[in-house]
């Protein structure tokens, strides 16, 4: 038993006796802890009151920066306010000055019509109507702006092939301003067809027919602008682009220059109440209806006449749409002109305006 606890006594004594010597090394080789505080923290008070005098000083002019840069954006922003009105000036009076032709040409030509008798305008059409009175024969001029395409469209007796309707009941079907009786027609088996080619929509009514004799088509394209003449093939007439436009006889003016009439024509009937369309190089439309009391060719007016009216009034293009007893203008809800026929004519096409 005694030798087992001197056994393990040295077996401890050995296992520890190296760090007992690591120990004893380490405590004699050790040096003194010296701790070293910043003396700034221990500043004397003239020192700190500087070191503050130096902080304020600082602040002031930060200050003072600040105020400089404030001041310096306020003036640039009165001198942005300043450039910005009159840039804003500039844009108006380049405005105003890009209208004066459009305002100059407007009066010389509406001076030749006198003085209008009722106006109809809103955001998307200025309409204005005037009375012709040559001597020979009695009328209405129906000057049209067309602030939006959309405005001018045209329709379809009953909206379908065949059908018929007074130009006072397509207006009031459509909800529409104005109207005037279209293209001409053909009578077969009790219904009214359109007279060769028609467009309605962007698309032929019954296909594309080449003209021929003295038929023209006459329409709008999608930005408003008229267009028409004689077309001999379908590719023609889709460069154009028509949204709308129907046919009759004859060709009055085109681009300002007064085209033969036929003989035929000039005849058959010599007067009658009659309905024409034409533009102004501003695109403007202008629209002549004159009364008449029949078809016999006593009343009403001569096509040279009114080619010869238009021709003076400016127009660049005019044809000559479906009149006698179809001659129809109808404004604000009531017929402007006096029917031959003493009522309204059922037709099959109608142009129509819409505020």
């Amino acid at each position: 038993m005694n030798l087992e606890k001197k056994q393990i006594n040295r077996f401890f004594l050995l296992a520890t006796a190296p760090f007992v010597g690591l120990f004893i090394v380490l405590l004699f080789s050790m040096k003194p802890l010296h701790l070293e505080v910043d003396p700034a923290l221990y500043a004397p008070e003239g020192t700190l009151k500087e070191q503050t005098d130096i902080l304020k000083e600082h602040l002031d002019k930060a200050d003072q920066s600040v105020k400089v840069t404030i001041a310096s954006i306020r003036k640039t922003a009165a001198l942005y306010n300043q450039t910005t009105a009159a840039m804003s000036s500039i844009v108006t009076n380049a405005r105003t000055q890009a209208l004066r032709p459009e305002i100059i040409y407007n009066r010389r030509i509406t001076a030749k019509l006198g003085v209008p008798f009722e106006r109809v305008e809103s955001d998307r059409i200025r309409i204005e109507l005037y009375r012709v009175n040559p001597g020979v024969y009695q009328g209405y001029a129906m000057k049209v702006k067309l602030k939006d395409p959309a405005a001018m469209k045209m329709s379809l007796g009953r909206d379908r092939v065949g059908g018929a309707e007074t130009t006072m009941q397509a207006v009031a079907r459509h909800g529409a301003v104005a109207g005037i009786n279209a293209g001409g027609f053909a009578d077969n088996g009790g219904k009214r067809y359109p007279l060769s080619t028609t467009v309605l929509n962007g698309k032929y009514l019954t296909g594309f027919e080449s003209s021929f004799k003295d038929l023209f088509f006459v329409g709008l394209d999608p930005s408003g602008k008229l267009v028409g003449g004689k077309f001999y093939s379908q590719s023609e007439l889709d460069r154009l682009k028509p949204s709308f436009g129907a046919t009759f006889v004859p060709v009055l003016l085109k681009n300002g220059q007064p085209m033969p009439i036929p003989e035929k024509w000039q005849v058959s009937p010599k007067r009658a109440p009659r309905t024409v369309i034409g533009n102004y190089k501003d695109d403007q439309l202008i629209i002549i209806v004159v009364d008449g009391y029949n078809e016999s060719g006593s009343s009403g007016a001569t096509l040279q006449e009114l080619q010869s009216k238009m021709y003076g009034m400016g127009v660049v293009d005019a044809y000559n749409l479906d009149g006698g007893g179809s001659s129809s203008l109808i404004v604000n809800g009531r017929v402007v002109n006096h029917p031959s026929d003493g009522n309204l004519r059922p037709v099959p096409t109608h142009f129509l305006f819409f505020k």
